[in-house]
C-alpha cells in the first residue's frame, strides 16, 4: 500500500508540473523538427467572440441554372462552411442562415480575415486536368470538360449579305468555303471579291481526369528543403484512373485546378500507381493549411459572394470581463476558507487537491482547445463547486466512521467506499445533462450552450479524479503520522464507543 501511494504521489506531482507548464501565460508551445518528426503547436487560451471580438462575414448564395438556391442547398452550404471553419482551428464559431440565401459567419480571434474568407467562401471545385504538352502557369484561368460544352462555331452569312456585286455584273456570286478550318473561313466569289466570315473566338477546353470527389485525404507536408506542399491520395476508382493516365502520359503535363484556376502544373515523370501524389506550389504554411481545408470538405454546391465583412469588438467589454473574473476569484476564496475552517486538516488537503484540479482542467482547456466564453467560464466555476461537493460527501462519511471508533486508515477507506455511489450517481446525471446540452447546441447553432456544457463536463471528469485519487492519496499519507492521533484536526472532538 505504501509503495502504491508513493507511485501515485509521483504521478500527481508530474501531472501538476506538466499542467502548471501548460497554463503558463507565456507558454512557448510545442515546436519540434527532428528526425522527420515535425510538431508545430501553439498552446494558448482561446477566447470567444464575447471576450475578444473577431470577424463577422455575411455571405450570399448566387443561384445558377445548375444549382438553384433552396433550403436543402443552404443546409449543405452551412455544413460545409462549418467543417471548413473547424478545420481552420477556430473554436466556438457562430454559423447560421439568414433569410433564404444568406449565411452569417462569426469567428473569434481571427488574425487574417482575407485568408479566412478565401478558405470558407471559396467554391472548392478541385480538378486534375490533361494539359498535354502545354505548361500552364500558376493562376491561369482555364475551361474544363466539366463546364457546359463550348464548341467554336463559324457563322457564314448569306451571299447577298456577304458580297455586293460590281456595277454591271449580273447573277449571283458563287461562294466556296474551305473545309476543315476553325475560325476564319476562306470565301471566294466569281466576281473576284473576297470577304471574311463572322466567327466566335476559340476557347480551349481541357479534359478533366479526376475531381475532388475522388480525393480520399489531403494533408500539409514538407519537401526535402522544408518547403510546404500538399500530399493527397485518391479513393474508389481514383487510383486506377490516376495510374492509367500517368502511365500513358509520361513526360507531359497534368494541371491541378481549383475553381478553374491553376494552382500547380507538374510534369508526369513516371507512372504513379499507388493512387497518391504531391501538389507543389508557392505555399506558405498558412496557405497550404487553408487549401487542405478546402480540399478535405468538398465543393460548395453554389457560389458565395461576400456581402459584408467587418471586424467586431468584444460584446462584453473589458470592464465586464474583469468583474466576472473577480466574482469567480471571490467565490473560490470563500469555498477554500469554508473547507479549511469546517473540515480542518482534510479541508486543507481538499484545497490542495482543488488547486491541482484547477491546473489540470485549465490545461485541458488550452490543449483541446476549448474556447472560453462567459458561459464557459460559468461552467468551469460550477464544476469547482461540484468538485468540493464530492469531498464533502467523503469527509462527512469519514467523520462518522471516526466517531464510531475506527482507526484513521479504516475510516478513510470506508468513507471513500461508502460515499462513492452517491458521487458516481450525481456526477453521472450531470454528465448526461451536459451531453444533452452539447447535442442541442451543436444541432441548433447555440454555440454558447455548447461551450457551457463542454467546460462543465471536463470539470466534472477532472473533479472525479482529484476527489477520488488525489484527496485519498493525500489522506493515506497521514495514516502513520502523529496527525492521525489528533481527531480534532479531522473535525471531531472524541469518538463514540461502539455499543
Amino acid at each position: 500500500m505504501q509503495q502504491r501511494n508513493t507511485y501515485l504521489m509521483l504521478l500527481i506531482g508530474v501531472l501538476t508540473l506538466v499542467a502548471g507548464w501548460v497554463v503558463m501565460p507565456d507558454n512557448p508551445g510545442i515546436h519540434i523538427d527532428f528526425a522527420g518528426i515535425r510538431i508545430d503547436r501553439d498552446i494558448k487560451v482561446h477566447e470567444g467572440l464575447d471576450l475578444q471580438g473577431g470577424l463577422q462575414v455575411i455571405l450570399q448564395a448566387k443561384e445558377t441554372a445548375e444549382a438553384p438556391v433552396n433550403r436543402d442547398t443552404m443546409s449543405a452550404v452551412q455544413g460545409i462552411i462549418e467543417n471548413r471553419v473547424n478545420g481552420l482551428g477556430v473554436s466556438e464559431p457562430l454559423i447560421q442562415t439568414q433569410g433564404a440565401n444568406r449565411i452569417i459567419v462569426e469567428l473569434p480571434g481571427i488574425k487574417d480575415p482575407d485568408q479566412a474568407i478565401a478558405t470558407f467562401g471559396r467554391t472548392g471545385l478541385l480538378e486534375f486536368i490533361d494539359a498535354g504538352d502545354t505548361w500552364l502557369p500558376e493562376g491561369t484561368i482555364v475551361r474544363t470538360s466539366l463546364d457546359a460544352p463550348l464548341t467554336p462555331t463559324v457563322t457564314i452569312p448569306t451571299p447577298e449579305a456577304l458580297v455586293t456585286p460590281t456595277a454591271g455584273t449580273t447573277g449571283t456570286a458563287g461562294i466556296t468555303t474551305t473545309p476543315g478550318l476553325t475560325g476564319t473561313g476562306g470565301i471566294t466569289s466569281t466576281t473576284g471579291l473576297t470577304s471574311t466570315a463572322t466567327t466566335s473566338p476559340t476557347v480551349k477546353v481541357y479534359q478533366t481526369i479526376l475531381t475532388g470527389r475522388q480525393l480520399a485525404k489531403a494533408d500539409v507536408g514538407f519537401d526535402q528543403l522544408g518547403k510546404p506542399d500538399i500530399q493527397f491520395s485518391f479513393k474508389d476508382d481514383g487510383p486506377k484512373i490516376f495510374a492509367d493516365f500517368t502511365s500513358k502520359n509520361v513526360g507531359r503535363y497534368m494541371a491541378i485546378v481549383l475553381d478553374k484556376k491553376v494552382i500547380s502544373c507538374p510534369t508526369i515523370k513516371s507512372p504513379i500507381t499507388d493512387g497518391s501524389g504531391i501538389i507543389e506550389g508557392n505555399f506558405t504554411i498558412d496557405s497550404a493549411k487553408a487549401l487542405v481545408v478546402v480540399l478535405k470538405y468538398g465543393a460548395l454546391p453554389v457560389p458565395l459572394e461576400v456581402i459584408e465583412n467587418r471586424t467586431v469588438g468584444p460584446t462584453l467589454g473589458q470592464d465586464s470581463v474583469t468583474r466576472s473574473i473577480l466574482a469567480g476569484e471571490i467565490g473560490l476564496l470563500i469555498v477554500v476558507l469554508f473547507m479549511l475552517i469546517y473540515y480542518r486538516l482534510p479541508g486543507l488537503l481538499a484545497d490542495a487537491a482543488l488547486a491541482i484540479y484547477a491546473l489540470v482542467a485549465f490545461a485541458l482547456f488550452k490543449l483541446i482547445p476549448v474556447t472560453l466564453t462567459l458561459p464557459g467560464i460559468a461552467g468551469f466555476i460550477l464544476s469547482i463547486g461540484m468538485a468540493v461537493d464530492a469531498n464533502i460527501l467523503i469527509f462527512e462519511r469519514m467523520k462518522e466512521e471516526l466517531r464510531a471508533g475506527k482507526t484513521l486508515g479504516a475510516a478513510i477507506e470506508a468513507g471513500f467506499a461508502r460515499a462513492w455511489t452517491s458521487i458516481r450517481d450525481s456526477n453521472a446525471s450531470t454528465l448526461i445533462t451536459c451531453a444533452i446540452l452539447f447535442w442541442f447546441g451543436m444541432n441548433f447553432g447555440a454555440s454558447i450552450i455548447k461551450g457551457f456544457a463542454l467546460t462543465l463536463a471536463i470539470g466534472v471528469i477532472v473533479s472525479l479524479f482529484t476527489a477520488i485519487t488525489v484527496s485519498r492519496t493525500f489522506l493515506r499519507l497521514l495514516v502513520n503520522t502523529e496527525y492521525a492521533k489528533n481527531l480534532w484536526l479531522f473535525g471531531i472532538s472524541e469518538p463514540r464507543n461502539k455499543e
